[in-house]
């Protein structure tokens, strides 16, 4: 009896993740596509990997200070 009572919950539970999982406004690829790309276009003076860092100091990749031996 317990068995079958928690097999109607996780029944519910599964029902009504796909109720919420459909109501999700969808795109198509290829609009999506679209508004990525005009992202990029819109945001590349910003990226500083397209256009480079100000200076050094703030270049997160930089090559750290070797340790040098004695």
């Amino acid at each position: 009896m317990d068995m079958m009572i928690s097999n109607l919950q996780q029944q519910r539970q599964v029902t009504e993740q796909l109720r919420r999982e459909a109501a999700i406004k969808r795109i198509s690829v290829s609009q999506a596509v679209l508004e990525i790309m005009k992202y990029i276009t819109e945001h590349e003076q910003e990226d500083c990997l397209l256009v480079g860092f100000s200076s050094q100091k703030a270049n997160p990749f930089r090559e750290k200070n070797s340790c040098t031996l004695l």
